[in-house]
């Protein structure tokens, strides 16, 4: 009965979106090729198998200790393929250079090499997944002092300059294994919890780490460059080496990509209102879709304004192929794999709701300046029935309707996680 309601409801979607000139088929076919890049730190609060039992620092705090975590690359893999059988669409995976495998070597983040990874790229291929990469500047002895790429001590720079060209060399290892480039997304703690006095020097020595980082051209199709930019952090409240005005500049300058973190500005900016402007200036755009809560907290993304309005300017500007959609949250209070599908499917709602919108009609009477009928639109956009097309391209591609995934969560917890 409830399968023939959703069949029923979709139909009367369907003849009603007819009426705006949208073809719900053919958005459902274009959101099932979207990809959605999800973090694997969200199963392990960002521990890592380098050393899963160290201290976070540098900026990253996990808040939370519900059971369960993952402790082993295996459980982490487990769980991860739990949540992509409660996830529709088309999944890749975000790593960090933490999550590496060593059998039990000692190996320190300027030795790091494809072959700590060769499991990964294993498991991707049984998944039909994407891997993306991030070298891991923080939570380690030389970032004690709260900088990195920035350090004024030559040595310690050096060793983030190797750790970032080996990231480099993994990020192209999966861009040739998988068949689909990896975007690699540098981001960096450095800053001060005080006012500095020289805010030009540490920029000069980053600015050259990166020059050092990017000598080597990599081929676009196995690998993208990411820079990614913040306001401040824990013990960086004052002053942030990396801001967006440098990250801005020199990824322009030098043809990377940037990213935009939600996270990861002024807590009246928003990254939506930056994607049109930055598409102008350059190629690609990687986000980090995170919800921040009066600062960068990265909570487990909702459907609301700002998710909605991320998507509407990815779609509403042709964007799809020129943007690289990745999330990055990590809360520790709730049951982990729950986090991984309500924000991965909040993402890809919003992604709907944007692919079903009348942008032509919303296009025109804002050209012609008929706001009020752009305004009247809107409006009226909120209580179109996309929740209809939701649930049977849900039921269609044979993924949890509605709460039902959350039953299937649970019984996951009580077999699997609780006895961790």
């Amino acid at each position: 009965m409830i399968k023939d309601n959703i069949v029923k409801s979709y139909e009367l979607a369907k003849e009603f979106y007819k009426n705006y000139n949208i073809d719900t088929q053919e958005v459902m076919k274009k959101l099932n090729d979207i990809p959605i890049s999800m973090h694997c730190w969200q199963g392990d609060d960002v521990s890592g198998f380098e050393n899963p039992n160290g201290e976070l620092s540098g900026g990253i705090q996990s808040t939370g200790n519900h059971f369960g975590k993952a402790r082993t690359p295996d459980e982490l893999r487990a769980d991860l393929e739990k949540a992509f059988e409660l996830i529709p669409g088309k999944k890749r995976l975000n790593l960090h250079a933490i999550y590496l495998e060593t059998d039990g070597e000692n190996v320190d983040r300027d030795e790091i090499e494809p072959k700590h990874f060769k499991n990964w790229v294993e498991w991707a291929k049984k998944n039909n997944i994407g891997l993306d990469f991030n070298p891991t500047l923080f939570s380690h002895k030389y970032a004690d002092d709260g900088m990195t790429l920035s350090h004024p001590n030559k040595e310690i720079r050096e060793f983030w300059i190797e750790h970032v060209k080996r990231s480099r060399k993994i990020s192209e290892y999966f861009g040739k294994e998988l068949g689909t480039p990896s975007v690699m997304n540098i981001w960096i703690p450095d800053g001060f919890k005080d006012i500095p006095v020289d805010r030009l020097g540490p920029r000069k020595r980053l600015k050259d780490s990166l020059d050092k980082i990017l000598e080597e051209k990599i081929d676009p199709k196995y690998h993208l460059d990411a820079v990614e930019s913040k306001l401040f952090g824990i013990g960086s409240e004052s002053y942030v080496v990396g801001s967006h005005e440098f990250y801005m500049g020199y990824a322009i300058k030098n043809d990377t990509l940037v990213c935009l973190d939600a996270g990861h500005f002024h807590p009246t900016e928003t990254i939506s209102n930056k994607i049109s402007a930055l598409s102008l200036f350059t190629n690609e755009i990687l986000l980090h879709v995170s919800r921040p809560v009066r600062w960068d907290s990265d909570h487990v993304v909702l459907l609301d304004e700002e998710l909605q309005a991320i998507a509407s300017e990815i779609i509403r500007n042709d964007l799809l192929d020129r943007v690289h959609i990745g999330l990055d949250f990590f809360d520790a209070s709730i049951n982990r794999i729950a986090a991984w599908t309500i924000g991965t499917r909040n993402m890809m709602k919003a992604l709907l709701i944007a692919l079903l919108e009348p942008s032509e009609i919303l296009m025109d009477a804002e050209k012609n300046f008929d706001f009020t009928k752009r305004l009247a639109m809107l409006e009226e956009l909120k209580s179109f029935p996309w929740q209809a097309v939701w649930n049977y391209y849900c039921y269609i591609n044979e993924y949890p309707i509605g709460l039902d995934w959350l039953d299937e969560v649970n019984e996951y917890e009580e077999q699997v996680l609780s006895n961790r």
